[in-house]
């Protein structure tokens, strides 16, 4: 079995027509989109469409369920956050709106031996983060609690793998904000053989012009813009970049 991973893909359309172009050539069973599928991108509505149309598995991230449920601070603020969210639900409209209402927060799949359990964040909540490199005795119990062979535990915008003995886990970065300190589309490919679990991981290149054009001309925050085209996350004077972003990675590796 031959499954995609995708996350983060943030409203980021020409990344996620790079991804799924190249996923599209691997001779896979299945793709699974592991959360934050709309949020701080310029092409919420036709992001969500291509993953439809794709019939790609998706789960919930933080950024959809704020999103889907208008869960933002009751007065305007000047977070990067705060900023791209409420201009996403203003492009949205009802079908787009309950598709990201219907997202599960998480995605099972029978493997040779156990499971890949997927989810962004944790699997309660997708809006904490999992340090995937706690000590091994503190992340084997969710293996156990899940039958799990394999965990995807999406989040960090950073590719990431880890062995503990014969089980995985692993992040697959980010398609649409990448922040590993070089731009492209974050993908992976996990197989299930009789010899054991592999995951590849790639970086793929696209236009990452046209979308900080398109995000400019929304009136997204420079800093953000950057990100896109540096593939790294460096705050300015801009005001937005006074606050936290709530994306920044709590794995490090």
């Amino acid at each position: 079995m031959r499954i995609g991973i995708l996350s983060d893909i943030h409203a980021n359309l020409p990344a996620l027509a790079a991804a799924l172009g190249w996923l599209s050539k691997q001779q896979l069973d299945a793709i699974v989109a592991v959360g934050d599928i709309v949020g701080y991108g310029p092409h919420p509505k036709p992001v969500i469409r291509m993953l439809q149309r794709f019939n790609v598995h998706c789960i919930g991230g933080g950024s959809d369920m704020r999103v889907a449920f208008r869960v933002l601070s009751s007065a305007p603020r000047s977070s990067i956050s705060d900023i791209t969210l409420r201009w996403t639900i203003a492009q949205l409209e009802e079908p787009e709106i309950a598709f990201l209402k219907g997202l599960r927060y998480r995605h099972r799949v029978p493997l040779g031996r156990g499971q890949l359990m997927a989810f962004h964040g944790t699997p309660e909540d997708p809006e904490v983060k999992i340090d995937l490199e706690l000590p091994a005795a503190d992340l084997l119990p969710l293996f156990e609690r899940f039958d799990a062979s394999c965990i995807v535990a999406s989040g960090s915008h950073l590719p990431f793998q880890r062995w503990l003995g014969d089980r995985l886990i692993f992040d697959p970065g980010s398609v649409g904000l990448s922040l590993g300190g070089a731009p492209g589309a974050d993908v992976a490919v996990l197989e299930d053989t009789p010899q054991g679990l592999k995951v590849q991981f790639k970086k793929l290149p696209y236009d990452t012009e046209w979308v900080a054009q398109d995000m400019a001309l929304f009136g997204f925050p420079p800093p953000l813009i950057e990100a896109i085209r540096q593939g790294s996350f460096t705050p300015s004077d801009h005001p937005a970049s006074n606050a936290t972003i709530e994306w920044v990675p709590a794995v490090h590796g």
